[in-house]
């Protein structure tokens, strides 16, 4: 999870505003809009589309929607298509704009409507084909469900999607053999096998065909065993066919590769309990909902936002308890900024649900990034409450309260957290180094330096552990030979990151090897070269080799680069005098902050 990968941003993520602007002109009319973001704890309705103070335009609306689809404020955007298709109703493109929008922005019977009127219009969109197919599976016509899925469209994505979803439709008819004659009809690219053998395997499941369900499995199984829907199927159909020690075997090897995970957690209790091991599916709803989840969470995650909130969305209006959709898709609108969407995404899952405990801890960092500081703080401090020892959410929660610099609230709370600990293993570094950083703010230096070396006997050459204390060290002037060495291995381990090569330029500046600093710094500029701190850094570097024309032309662009407001000044006054001696500041402890300290 990210919060056990970094820290939180000092600033946090701005929410996702719209703003456009009213034009006023002879031929065209762009209507003012606001955000199509509600806040999750605002009771003040959001206006969509042409506000009731503006005359409407057709050209005017038209445009303010294709800028709310390029902002992917899809609320907005669909919004504003839907009026300009009231007013020009034959139009084919603004009709499937505006059917994509709303299926997008989860507006599915809205969509539904449209996706009709597509085709009756003879437009082949494979996602109205989809979401027509969709409605009568979850209303039970699946006879009427695989007619309308017969004909896939568009290209691979197209006829995978709509072929398992027709598979589904044929199950739910009583037509197994149908059901799987329509999956091994598939042809397609490499990719679409997992898909293929995965869905065979929870259609035969749920039929009763075990035997055959395991050997599908089997297959995906060997084509990705880091992918928890098909570790889960495969463990739940090894035991199924009585074979549990290799059930547990293949947890355990999940668990050993990748940390677990609180599904396997489940399926290893029901395994162990000696209960009938239940399939994964067996509503045919809710297999067509596996596969968009699965297809719309790997869109995701390369962009196409468009396309897999479209996906996941429809997942969930098939199965309202699809709790990895829901996670999926909280998860693309914290990457579209968009964190109110996120919260509302997250609550979906269901309190029984698994990822019930991550989806919460990932609503209080989403308050977080809406600056929201105290219901971040309270959301996670109740689950924390709940289960002390859930380390994610400690670490989540002292993060937050680090990146806003309450560094002895952040303490407290990481030493909470390590306190819950019998035994600490190799995971651990983590929570040592974030606590490190917490003392060593609070200048509780031989606290701070024990947590650093018992983080690296954890994580040995951990590269952001030894850029922080050797960093550390040398600005205290204290055993200057091993926090140079620290410095130059981490900058070995990772040596394009911009953020410990400057660390390295820093210290050689700081032990007045300015020469070399320069060498350095310069590199680190060209890793970084929009970072206000490093380029105070060269600056400073330059002056002291008597390059200042050089040095005040990187303190001008530190200035204009937003600099934190108490490096402000000091990068003003060096603009105006320059510098008589050499400067230090803590600032690569800064930088050290936004690579994950």
């Amino acid at each position: 999870m990210t919060q056990l990968t970094g820290a939180v941003s000092k600033t946090g993520r701005k929410p996702f505003k719209l703003k456009l602007l009213a034009l006023a002109g002879a031929a065209l009319l762009l209507p003012a809009a606001v955000s199509a973001e509600t806040n999750a704890q605002d009771s003040t309705a959001a206006i969509f589309g042409t506000p009731p103070d503006l005359p409407f335009t057709l050209s005017g609306s038209y445009l303010a929607g294709r800028l709310a689809g390029f902002q992917k404020d899809f609320a907005q955007a669909a919004a504003f298509y839907e009026e300009t298709l009231a007013a020009d109703p034959s139009n084919a493109m603004l009709l499937e704009r505006t059917f994509l929008l709303k299926l997008a922005n989860g507006d599915v019977e809205d969509a539904i409507r449209y996706a009709s009127d597509l085709d009756q219009a003879v437009q082949r969109n494979f996602l109205a084909q989809l979401v027509l197919g969709a409605k009568e599976v979850r209303d039970g016509n699946y006879d009427a469900a695989a007619a309308l899925l017969a004909e896939a469209r568009n290209g691979p994505l197209a006829q995978l999607s709509v072929g398992i979803a027709r598979a589904w439709a044929f199950y739910g008819a009583g037509k197994i053999d149908e059901a799987k004659a329509a999956i091994d009809g598939l042809k397609g690219p490499e990719w679409f096998d997992v898909f293929k053998e995965t869905h065979k395997a929870h259609l035969l499941f749920a039929a009763g065909q075990n035997k055959e369900a395991l050997a599908a499995i089997e297959e995906a199984y060997k084509m990705d065993q880091g992918a928890i829907r098909v570790v889960d199927a495969h463990a739940r159909l090894l035991a199924a066919n009585g074979r549990q020690k290799d059930a547990i075997k293949a947890i355990d090897q999940f668990d050993h590769q990748f940390r677990g995970h609180p599904q396997l957690d489940r399926t290893r209790e029901v395994i162990e309990s000696g209960a009938v091991i239940p399939p994964m599916v067996s509503d045919p709803a809710v297999g067509m909902a596996e596969i968009l989840y699965g297809l719309g969470a790997v869109i995701g995650r390369d962009g196409g936002e468009e396309l897999s909130t479209s996906y996941l969305q429809l997942a969930l209006y098939l199965d309202p308890t699809a709790e990895f959709a829901a996670v999926a898709l909280g998860n693309v609108f914290e990457r579209m900024e968009q964190p109110e969407r996120a919260i509302s995404a997250l609550m979906m899952v269901p309190d029984d649900g698994v990822l019930k405990r991550e989806a919460e801890i990932q609503v209080g960092l989403n308050f977080n990034a809406l600056d929201k500081l105290d219901e971040a703080r309270s959301h996670l401090s109740a689950l924390i409450k709940d289960d002390p020892s859930d380390l994610e959410a400690g670490i989540a929660l002292g993060n937050i309260l680090r990146a806003h610099e309450i560094y002895d609230d952040a303490e407290e709370v990481y030493t909470s957290s390590l306190d819950t600990i019998d035994k600490l293993e190799r995971q651990h570094w983590l929570l040592l180094y974030f606590r490190g950083i917490s003392r060593e703010r609070l200048n509780k230096w031989d606290l701070a330096e024990a947590d650093f070396r018992n983080a690296l006997e954890l994580e040995k050459d951990q590269p952001l552990v030894l850029n922080y204390l050797g960093y550390s060290l040398v600005d205290q002037g204290l055993k200057l030979d091993e926090a140079l060495n620290m410095i130059k291995t981490a900058v070995e381990l990772r040596p394009t990151d911009g953020y410990i090569v400057d660390s390295l330029g820093w210290v050689y500046y700081r032990l007045g090897r300015y020469e070399e600093a320069v060498v350095e710094l310069e590199r680190a500029i060209e890793l970084r070269p929009a970072d206000p701190v490093i380029n105070d850094h060269l600056g400073d570097a330059y002056w002291m080799v008597g390059r200042k024309n050089e040095a005040r032309f990187q303190w001008n662009h530190a200035r204009d680069l937003g600099p934190e407001e108490k490096e402000l000044p000091k990068i003003l006054d060096k603009i105006a005098n320059g510098l008589t001696e050499p400067s230090g500041t803590d600032a690569a402890k800064a930088a050290t902050d936004q690579n994950g300290g």
